[in-house]
């Protein structure tokens, strides 16, 4: 029999239901495959990962992974909510003011780098919460503020650059004269 031991690994808790995951957490592994009928080639493609470290065995499959962790952040991060409802507002704004293509692109990569920028947080507040476990470590903390501090700074970066292209149509259109 071979064993799923790693040797970097802490040994799996031999009681209660396996692969279980917290209420609000993604399970990382599985033994889910899908028939090889299914995917064309033949051989069974493992849908979820046994290790975080293995490589997705195709593009759709890292899709998958990457709507996992953006679902996960959307419900479970309060702020990231927050960047998407103010993101599609600006978004909506921009198309309501007639906006021009390159304005609308720049507010839409504005607002793709806050979003980003809440993803790499989440993620490495995990891996921190994962190093440290219940345990405070001044590191830790530095690592976790340094994070939500890059977070902040782009967020203000995308008011500034929202703020510079939508309030002076939106102001004139308040007063009720014409779009530029």
């Amino acid at each position: 029999m071979k064993s799923n031991i790693h040797p970097n690994l802490p040994p799996k808790a031999k009681s209660g239901p396996q692969n279980s995951s917290p209420p609000n957490m993604l399970p990382v592994s599985s033994e889910t495959s899908i028939p090889a009928n299914q995917n064309g080639s033949g051989v069974p493609v493992k849908t979820k990962r046994d290790f975080s470290w293995q490589v997705a065995p195709n593009l759709w499959i890292s899709f998958k992974y990457a709507w996992a962790g953006l679902v996960y952040a959307f419900r479970t991060q309060r702020n990231f909510r927050i960047h998407v409802l103010l993101g599609s507002v600006g978004i909506g704004l921009g198309f309501f003011l007639q906006r021009s293509r390159v304005e609308m692109a720049v507010i839409g990569l504005t607002i793709g780098a806050v979003l980003a920028m809440e993803l790499i947080n989440t993620a490495l507040e995990s891996v921190v919460d994962l190093t440290v476990q219940q345990s405070y470590h001044e590191l830790a903390k530095i690592a976790k503020d340094c994070a939500a501090g890059a977070v902040l700074i782009s967020a203000f970066a995308a008011i500034l650059v929202a703020g510079s292209i939508l309030v002076p149509p939106l102001l004139l259109y308040i007063k009720g004269l014409p779009l530029n």
